[in-house]
Protein backbone atom coordinates (compact mmCIF):
# COMPACT_ATOMS: atom_id res chain seq x y z
CA UNK A 1 0.00 0.00 0.00
CA UNK A 2 1.18 3.43 -0.76
CA UNK A 3 1.49 5.88 2.07
CA UNK A 4 -1.47 8.21 2.50
CA UNK A 5 -0.88 11.68 1.15
CA UNK A 6 0.32 14.16 3.73
CA UNK A 7 -1.92 17.07 4.51
CA UNK A 8 0.01 20.28 4.49
CA UNK A 9 -1.61 23.07 6.51
CA UNK A 10 -1.47 26.39 4.78
CA UNK A 11 -1.98 29.69 6.48
CA UNK A 12 -4.20 32.17 4.73
CA UNK A 13 -2.35 35.34 3.91
CA UNK A 14 -3.25 38.25 6.16
CA UNK A 15 -5.64 40.76 4.69
CA UNK A 16 -3.81 43.75 3.24
CA UNK A 17 -4.14 47.02 5.15
CA UNK A 18 -6.82 49.40 3.90
CA UNK A 19 -6.50 53.07 3.12
CA UNK A 20 -7.42 54.11 6.69
CA UNK A 21 -4.90 51.67 8.16
CA UNK A 22 -2.14 53.02 5.92
CA UNK A 23 -3.03 56.63 6.70
CA UNK A 24 -2.91 56.04 10.45
CA UNK A 25 0.45 54.27 10.22
CA UNK A 26 1.99 57.73 9.91
CA UNK A 27 1.12 58.21 13.60
CA UNK A 28 1.45 54.72 15.06
CA UNK A 29 1.59 50.96 14.56
CA UNK A 30 -1.86 50.32 13.08
CA UNK A 31 -2.34 46.91 11.49
CA UNK A 32 -4.74 45.63 8.86
CA UNK A 33 -8.39 46.08 9.84
CA UNK A 34 -7.72 48.19 12.92
CA UNK A 35 -7.91 51.69 11.41
CA UNK A 36 -11.69 51.97 11.29
CA UNK A 37 -12.09 50.88 14.90
CA UNK A 38 -9.38 53.29 16.05
CA UNK A 39 -11.08 56.18 14.28
CA UNK A 40 -14.49 55.31 15.77
CA UNK A 41 -13.01 55.03 19.26
CA UNK A 42 -11.16 58.34 18.88
CA UNK A 43 -14.31 60.00 17.54
CA UNK A 44 -16.40 58.68 20.42
CA UNK A 45 -14.07 59.95 23.14
CA UNK A 46 -13.73 63.26 21.26
CA UNK A 47 -17.52 63.69 21.28
CA UNK A 48 -17.60 62.89 25.00
CA UNK A 49 -14.93 65.53 25.68
CA UNK A 50 -16.80 68.12 23.60
CA UNK A 51 -19.90 67.60 25.78
CA UNK A 52 -17.81 67.67 28.96
CA UNK A 53 -16.04 70.92 28.08
CA UNK A 54 -19.31 72.63 27.21
CA UNK A 55 -20.59 71.64 30.67
CA UNK A 56 -17.27 72.47 32.33
CA UNK A 57 -17.27 75.96 30.83
CA UNK A 58 -20.92 76.54 31.78
CA UNK A 59 -20.26 75.66 35.42
CA UNK A 60 -17.68 78.45 35.89
CA UNK A 61 -20.01 81.49 35.76
CA UNK A 62 -22.70 79.58 37.65
CA UNK A 63 -20.40 78.84 40.60
CA UNK A 64 -18.28 82.02 40.57
CA UNK A 65 -21.21 84.42 40.37
CA UNK A 66 -23.03 82.46 43.09
CA UNK A 67 -20.24 82.46 45.65
CA UNK A 68 -16.89 83.43 44.15
CA UNK A 69 -13.61 81.55 44.04
CA UNK A 70 -13.94 80.45 47.67
CA UNK A 71 -17.24 78.60 47.07
CA UNK A 72 -15.66 76.97 44.01
CA UNK A 73 -12.95 75.47 46.22
CA UNK A 74 -15.53 74.14 48.67
CA UNK A 75 -17.55 72.61 45.81
CA UNK A 76 -14.44 70.74 44.64
CA UNK A 77 -14.09 69.31 48.15
CA UNK A 78 -17.75 68.30 48.15
CA UNK A 79 -17.02 66.16 45.09
CA UNK A 80 -14.57 64.08 47.12
CA UNK A 81 -17.04 63.57 49.95
CA UNK A 82 -19.77 62.55 47.50
CA UNK A 83 -17.42 60.03 45.86
CA UNK A 84 -17.03 58.14 49.15
CA UNK A 85 -20.57 56.86 48.64
CA UNK A 86 -20.67 57.08 44.85
CA UNK A 87 -17.66 54.85 44.02
CA UNK A 88 -18.97 51.73 45.84
CA UNK A 89 -22.47 52.32 44.42
CA UNK A 90 -21.11 52.60 40.86
CA UNK A 91 -19.17 49.33 41.30
CA UNK A 92 -22.21 47.58 42.76
CA UNK A 93 -24.43 48.56 39.81
CA UNK A 94 -21.71 47.72 37.27
CA UNK A 95 -21.49 44.17 38.62
CA UNK A 96 -25.20 43.56 38.09
CA UNK A 97 -25.81 44.68 34.50
CA UNK A 98 -24.52 43.52 31.11
CA UNK A 99 -21.83 45.81 29.72
CA UNK A 100 -23.75 47.44 26.90
CA UNK A 101 -26.86 47.99 29.00
CA UNK A 102 -24.76 49.50 31.78
CA UNK A 103 -23.01 51.89 29.35
CA UNK A 104 -26.38 53.07 28.07
CA UNK A 105 -27.86 53.37 31.56
CA UNK A 106 -25.02 55.58 32.79
CA UNK A 107 -25.19 57.97 29.82
CA UNK A 108 -29.00 58.21 30.01
CA UNK A 109 -28.77 58.83 33.77
CA UNK A 110 -26.47 61.82 33.24
CA UNK A 111 -28.65 63.19 30.42
CA UNK A 112 -31.63 62.98 32.79
CA UNK A 113 -29.63 64.88 35.41
CA UNK A 114 -29.00 67.69 32.89
CA UNK A 115 -32.73 67.99 32.28
CA UNK A 116 -33.33 68.19 36.03
CA UNK A 117 -30.83 71.08 36.28
CA UNK A 118 -32.68 72.90 33.48
CA UNK A 119 -35.99 72.39 35.28
CA UNK A 120 -34.38 73.46 38.55
CA UNK A 121 -33.24 76.75 37.00
CA UNK A 122 -36.78 77.52 35.85
CA UNK A 123 -38.14 76.70 39.30
CA UNK A 124 -35.55 78.90 41.02
CA UNK A 125 -33.95 76.09 43.02
CA UNK A 126 -31.32 77.62 45.36
CA UNK A 127 -27.60 76.71 45.27
CA UNK A 128 -27.98 75.15 41.81
CA UNK A 129 -24.53 76.37 40.71
CA UNK A 130 -22.89 74.64 43.65
CA UNK A 131 -24.68 71.34 43.03
CA UNK A 132 -23.97 71.53 39.30
CA UNK A 133 -20.26 72.05 39.94
CA UNK A 134 -20.15 68.90 42.09
CA UNK A 135 -22.17 66.96 39.52
CA UNK A 136 -19.94 67.94 36.56
CA UNK A 137 -16.87 66.61 38.38
CA UNK A 138 -18.54 63.25 39.03
CA UNK A 139 -19.91 63.12 35.48
CA UNK A 140 -16.44 63.61 33.98
CA UNK A 141 -14.76 61.05 36.22
CA UNK A 142 -17.43 58.45 35.52
CA UNK A 143 -17.86 58.78 31.77
CA UNK A 144 -14.17 59.15 30.89
CA UNK A 145 -13.18 56.21 33.11
CA UNK A 146 -16.06 54.21 31.63
CA UNK A 147 -14.81 54.84 28.10
CA UNK A 148 -11.34 53.56 28.93
CA UNK A 149 -12.79 50.54 30.75
CA UNK A 150 -14.65 49.72 27.53
CA UNK A 151 -11.42 50.14 25.56
CA UNK A 152 -9.53 47.87 27.96
CA UNK A 153 -12.17 45.20 27.51
CA UNK A 154 -12.13 45.07 23.72
CA UNK A 155 -8.37 45.39 23.15
CA UNK A 156 -5.57 43.12 24.30
CA UNK A 157 -2.55 44.55 26.09
CA UNK A 158 -0.49 44.47 22.88
CA UNK A 159 -3.25 46.21 20.94
CA UNK A 160 -3.70 48.75 23.71
CA UNK A 161 0.02 49.56 23.80
CA UNK A 162 -0.10 50.26 20.07
CA UNK A 163 -3.49 51.89 19.68
CA UNK A 164 -4.33 53.74 22.91
CA UNK A 165 -2.00 56.68 22.12
CA UNK A 166 -3.88 57.18 18.85
CA UNK A 167 -7.30 56.85 20.48
CA UNK A 168 -6.23 59.38 23.14
CA UNK A 169 -5.74 61.97 20.40
CA UNK A 170 -9.54 62.06 20.22
CA UNK A 171 -9.62 63.04 23.88
CA UNK A 172 -7.09 65.84 23.49
CA UNK A 173 -8.81 67.09 20.32
CA UNK A 174 -12.35 67.01 21.75
CA UNK A 175 -11.48 69.18 24.74
CA UNK A 176 -10.45 72.35 22.82
CA UNK A 177 -13.33 71.84 20.39
CA UNK A 178 -15.75 71.81 23.30
CA UNK A 179 -14.16 74.90 24.84
CA UNK A 180 -14.23 76.73 21.49
CA UNK A 181 -17.89 75.79 21.00
CA UNK A 182 -18.76 77.12 24.47
CA UNK A 183 -16.82 80.33 23.79
CA UNK A 184 -18.73 80.90 20.54
CA UNK A 185 -22.08 80.24 22.21
CA UNK A 186 -21.31 82.64 25.08
CA UNK A 187 -20.25 85.29 22.54
CA UNK A 188 -23.60 84.94 20.74
CA UNK A 189 -25.57 85.33 23.95
CA UNK A 190 -26.59 81.69 24.42
CA UNK A 191 -27.46 81.05 28.06
CA UNK A 192 -25.86 78.40 30.28
CA UNK A 193 -28.96 76.20 30.49
CA UNK A 194 -29.49 76.18 26.72
CA UNK A 195 -25.86 75.07 26.43
CA UNK A 196 -26.62 72.23 28.86
CA UNK A 197 -29.34 71.03 26.49
CA UNK A 198 -26.84 71.01 23.63
CA UNK A 199 -24.43 68.94 25.72
CA UNK A 200 -27.24 66.45 26.41
CA UNK A 201 -27.83 66.03 22.67
CA UNK A 202 -24.08 65.46 22.13
CA UNK A 203 -24.13 62.76 24.82
CA UNK A 204 -26.86 60.91 22.92
CA UNK A 205 -24.53 60.86 19.89
CA UNK A 206 -21.82 59.47 22.19
CA UNK A 207 -24.22 56.69 23.18
CA UNK A 208 -25.05 55.90 19.54
CA UNK A 209 -21.35 55.46 18.77
CA UNK A 210 -21.06 53.01 21.67
CA UNK A 211 -23.72 50.90 19.94
CA UNK A 212 -21.94 51.17 16.57
CA UNK A 213 -18.67 50.06 18.18
CA UNK A 214 -20.37 47.19 19.99
CA UNK A 215 -21.70 45.83 16.69
CA UNK A 216 -18.34 46.30 14.98
CA UNK A 217 -16.50 44.54 17.81
CA UNK A 218 -19.07 41.79 18.43
CA UNK A 219 -17.18 38.64 19.31
CA UNK A 220 -13.88 40.52 19.50
CA UNK A 221 -13.74 40.81 23.30
CA UNK A 222 -10.87 38.72 24.59
CA UNK A 223 -11.40 35.89 27.12
CA UNK A 224 -9.36 37.73 29.74
CA UNK A 225 -11.59 40.77 29.40
CA UNK A 226 -14.71 38.58 29.69
CA UNK A 227 -13.51 36.86 32.85
CA UNK A 228 -14.86 38.26 36.12
CA UNK A 229 -12.57 40.51 38.10
CA UNK A 230 -11.36 39.10 41.40
CA UNK A 231 -13.06 40.23 44.56
CA UNK A 232 -11.45 43.13 46.36
CA UNK A 233 -12.24 46.54 47.77
CA UNK A 234 -10.49 49.35 45.91
CA UNK A 235 -9.78 51.36 49.04
CA UNK A 236 -8.36 48.32 50.86
CA UNK A 237 -6.13 47.43 47.89
CA UNK A 238 -4.61 50.90 47.94
CA UNK A 239 -4.00 50.95 51.67
CA UNK A 240 -2.19 47.60 51.78
CA UNK A 241 0.24 48.31 48.91
CA UNK A 242 3.20 50.67 49.39
CA UNK A 243 3.37 51.27 45.63
CA UNK A 244 -0.31 52.18 45.37
CA UNK A 245 -0.11 54.38 48.45
CA UNK A 246 2.72 56.31 46.80
CA UNK A 247 0.68 56.73 43.59
CA UNK A 248 -2.26 57.98 45.65
CA UNK A 249 -0.03 60.32 47.66
CA UNK A 250 1.56 61.82 44.56
CA UNK A 251 -1.79 62.46 42.89
CA UNK A 252 -3.26 63.96 46.08
CA UNK A 253 -0.36 66.44 46.34
CA UNK A 254 -0.40 67.36 42.67
CA UNK A 255 -4.16 67.89 42.71
CA UNK A 256 -3.88 69.95 45.89
CA UNK A 257 -1.38 72.26 44.20
CA UNK A 258 -3.41 72.47 41.00
CA UNK A 259 -6.69 73.26 42.79
CA UNK A 260 -5.09 75.99 44.89
CA UNK A 261 -3.61 77.37 41.68
CA UNK A 262 -7.10 77.41 40.13
CA UNK A 263 -8.33 79.33 43.18
CA UNK A 264 -5.59 81.91 42.68
CA UNK A 265 -6.58 82.32 39.02
CA UNK A 266 -10.34 82.38 39.77
CA UNK A 267 -9.91 85.11 42.37
CA UNK A 268 -7.96 87.19 39.87
CA UNK A 269 -10.68 86.67 37.23
CA UNK A 270 -13.49 87.71 39.60
CA UNK A 271 -11.51 90.78 40.69
CA UNK A 272 -11.00 91.78 37.04
CA UNK A 273 -14.72 91.29 36.31
CA UNK A 274 -15.70 93.40 39.32
CA UNK A 275 -13.31 96.18 38.28
CA UNK A 276 -14.64 96.28 34.71
CA UNK A 277 -18.24 96.15 35.88
CA UNK A 278 -17.64 99.18 38.10
CA UNK A 279 -16.03 101.09 35.23
CA UNK A 280 -18.29 100.13 32.30
CA UNK A 281 -22.06 100.51 32.36
CA UNK A 282 -23.94 97.38 31.25
CA UNK A 283 -20.84 95.20 31.49
CA UNK A 284 -21.79 91.48 31.78
CA UNK A 285 -19.66 89.73 34.35
CA UNK A 286 -21.21 86.38 33.43
CA UNK A 287 -20.21 86.74 29.77
CA UNK A 288 -16.72 87.98 30.73
CA UNK A 289 -16.04 85.06 33.08
CA UNK A 290 -17.57 82.51 30.69
CA UNK A 291 -15.57 83.89 27.76
CA UNK A 292 -12.35 84.00 29.79
CA UNK A 293 -12.63 80.37 30.84
CA UNK A 294 -13.73 79.18 27.40
CA UNK A 295 -10.64 80.81 25.86
CA UNK A 296 -8.43 79.58 28.70
CA UNK A 297 -9.64 75.98 28.37
CA UNK A 298 -9.25 76.18 24.59
CA UNK A 299 -5.57 77.17 24.70
CA UNK A 300 -4.79 74.74 27.50
CA UNK A 301 -6.07 71.92 25.33
CA UNK A 302 -4.44 73.13 22.12
CA UNK A 303 -1.10 73.15 23.92
CA UNK A 304 -1.97 69.73 25.37
CA UNK A 305 -2.42 68.34 21.85
CA UNK A 306 0.93 69.75 20.71
CA UNK A 307 2.77 68.35 23.73
CA UNK A 308 1.04 64.97 23.40
CA UNK A 309 1.78 64.72 19.68
CA UNK A 310 5.37 65.96 19.60
CA UNK A 311 6.94 65.70 23.07
CA UNK A 312 5.51 62.91 25.22
CA UNK A 313 6.84 59.96 23.24
CA UNK A 314 10.26 61.62 23.05
CA UNK A 315 10.30 62.24 26.81
CA UNK A 316 9.44 58.59 27.45
CA UNK A 317 12.08 57.39 24.97
CA UNK A 318 14.91 59.59 26.27
CA UNK A 319 14.11 60.03 29.97
CA UNK A 320 11.94 57.01 30.74
CA UNK A 321 9.40 56.86 33.54
CA UNK A 322 11.34 59.39 35.60
CA UNK A 323 10.96 62.00 32.87
CA UNK A 324 7.17 61.75 32.61
CA UNK A 325 6.57 61.44 36.37
CA UNK A 326 8.74 64.42 37.32
CA UNK A 327 7.75 66.70 34.42
CA UNK A 328 4.63 68.15 36.08
CA UNK A 329 6.19 68.76 39.54
CA UNK A 330 9.15 70.53 37.93
CA UNK A 331 6.88 72.71 35.76
CA UNK A 332 4.62 73.46 38.76
CA UNK A 333 7.62 74.47 40.86
CA UNK A 334 8.54 77.05 38.23
CA UNK A 335 4.92 78.22 37.85
CA UNK A 336 4.41 78.97 41.53
CA UNK A 337 7.89 80.38 41.91
CA UNK A 338 7.00 83.04 39.34
CA UNK A 339 3.55 83.55 40.91
CA UNK A 340 5.12 84.08 44.34
CA UNK A 341 7.29 86.83 42.88
CA UNK A 342 4.16 88.76 41.85
CA UNK A 343 2.03 88.16 38.77
CA UNK A 344 -1.05 89.77 37.19
CA UNK A 345 -4.03 88.08 35.53
CA UNK A 346 -2.35 87.70 32.13
CA UNK A 347 0.77 86.11 33.64
CA UNK A 348 -1.27 83.87 35.95
CA UNK A 349 -3.25 82.63 32.99
CA UNK A 350 -0.09 81.79 31.03
CA UNK A 351 1.39 80.01 34.05
CA UNK A 352 -1.73 77.92 34.66
CA UNK A 353 -1.93 77.12 30.94
CA UNK A 354 1.60 75.67 31.11
CA UNK A 355 0.84 73.68 34.27
CA UNK A 356 -2.49 72.25 33.08
CA UNK A 357 -1.29 71.35 29.59
CA UNK A 358 1.64 69.44 31.13
CA UNK A 359 -0.80 67.73 33.50
CA UNK A 360 -3.21 66.69 30.73
CA UNK A 361 -0.48 65.37 28.42
CA UNK A 362 2.76 64.25 30.08
CA UNK A 363 1.34 63.50 33.53
CA UNK A 364 -1.75 61.84 32.10
CA UNK A 365 0.52 59.47 30.18
CA UNK A 366 2.58 58.82 33.30
CA UNK A 367 -0.56 58.01 35.33
CA UNK A 368 -1.47 55.25 32.87
CA UNK A 369 2.08 53.86 32.65
CA UNK A 370 2.35 53.61 36.43
CA UNK A 371 -0.28 50.85 36.41
CA UNK A 372 1.71 48.47 34.21
CA UNK A 373 3.40 46.55 37.08
CA UNK A 374 0.13 45.90 38.97
CA UNK A 375 -2.35 43.04 39.16
CA UNK A 376 -5.58 42.96 37.17
CA UNK A 377 -7.77 43.63 40.20
CA UNK A 378 -5.56 46.59 41.13
CA UNK A 379 -5.83 47.96 37.59
CA UNK A 380 -9.61 47.98 37.81
CA UNK A 381 -10.65 48.52 41.43
CA UNK A 382 -7.67 50.28 43.02
CA UNK A 383 -7.27 52.53 39.97
CA UNK A 384 -10.92 53.55 40.19
CA UNK A 385 -10.47 54.46 43.86
CA UNK A 386 -7.31 56.48 43.20
CA UNK A 387 -8.56 58.23 40.06
CA UNK A 388 -11.76 59.32 41.80
CA UNK A 389 -11.64 59.56 45.58
CA UNK A 390 -7.93 60.04 46.23
CA UNK A 391 -7.54 62.60 43.45
CA UNK A 392 -10.54 64.51 44.78
CA UNK A 393 -9.21 64.24 48.33
CA UNK A 394 -6.59 66.71 47.14
CA UNK A 395 -9.53 69.08 46.60
CA UNK A 396 -10.59 68.58 50.23
CA UNK A 397 -7.12 69.60 51.37
CA UNK A 398 -7.19 72.52 48.94
CA UNK A 399 -10.53 73.70 50.37
CA UNK A 400 -9.03 73.56 53.86
CA UNK A 401 -5.99 75.53 52.73
CA UNK A 402 -8.20 78.09 50.98
CA UNK A 403 -10.34 78.48 54.10
CA UNK A 404 -7.32 78.97 56.36
CA UNK A 405 -5.62 81.29 53.87
CA UNK A 406 -8.77 83.35 53.38
CA UNK A 407 -10.28 83.55 56.88
CA UNK A 408 -7.47 82.81 59.35
CA UNK A 409 -4.12 84.06 58.07
CA UNK A 410 -5.26 86.23 55.12
CA UNK A 411 -2.90 84.99 52.41
CA UNK A 412 -2.61 86.93 49.19
CA UNK A 413 -1.61 85.57 45.78
CA UNK A 414 2.05 85.39 46.83
CA UNK A 415 1.16 83.60 50.08
CA UNK A 416 -0.88 80.92 48.33
CA UNK A 417 1.89 80.54 45.76
CA UNK A 418 4.47 79.94 48.51
CA UNK A 419 2.15 77.34 50.08
CA UNK A 420 1.97 75.60 46.70
CA UNK A 421 5.76 75.61 46.42
CA UNK A 422 5.91 73.63 49.67
CA UNK A 423 3.30 71.18 48.36
CA UNK A 424 5.16 70.69 45.07
CA UNK A 425 8.46 70.04 46.87
CA UNK A 426 6.69 67.34 48.90
CA UNK A 427 5.30 65.90 45.65
CA UNK A 428 8.81 65.68 44.19
CA UNK A 429 9.93 63.72 47.25
CA UNK A 430 7.02 61.29 46.90
CA UNK A 431 7.68 60.97 43.16
CA UNK A 432 11.29 59.93 43.78
CA UNK A 433 10.14 57.21 46.24
CA UNK A 434 7.49 56.09 43.75
CA UNK A 435 10.03 55.79 40.93
CA UNK A 436 12.26 53.61 43.11
CA UNK A 437 9.31 51.33 43.91
CA UNK A 438 8.28 51.25 40.25
CA UNK A 439 11.73 50.09 39.18
CA UNK A 440 11.65 47.37 41.85
CA UNK A 441 8.28 46.06 40.66
CA UNK A 442 9.11 46.40 36.97
CA UNK A 443 12.25 44.27 37.41
CA UNK A 444 10.40 41.48 39.24
CA UNK A 445 9.43 38.23 37.44
CA UNK A 446 5.73 38.96 38.02
CA UNK A 447 5.92 42.10 35.86
CA UNK A 448 5.29 40.23 32.64
CA UNK A 449 2.20 38.64 34.16
CA UNK A 450 0.66 41.92 35.35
Amino acid sequence: MSAPPQIVETQEPAAPPGAVDRALRVFGDVRAGEGGTVLLMALNVAILLVAYYVLKTVREPLILLAGGAELKSYAAAAQALTLVAYVPLYGWVAGRMPRQRFLAAVVIFFVACIELFVLGSRAGVPHLGFVFYVWVGIFSLTTIAQFWSFANEVFTRDEGDRLFPLIAVGSTAGAPLGAALADTLFAHGVGPFSMMQLAAAILFLHLVLYRVLARRLRGAAKPRAQAPISAGNGFALVLKSRYLRLIAGLLVLLNLANTVGEFILARAVVSAADARSAAVAGFSKQAFIGGFYADYFFWVNVLTILIQAFLVSRIVKRLGMGGVVLALPVVALGVYGVAAAGAGLVTLRLLKTAENSTDYSVMNTAKQMLWLPTTRVEKYKAKQAIDTFFVRFGDVLAALLVFLGTHVIALGVAGFAWANIAVVLAAIGVALLLLREYRRLASSPEFSKA
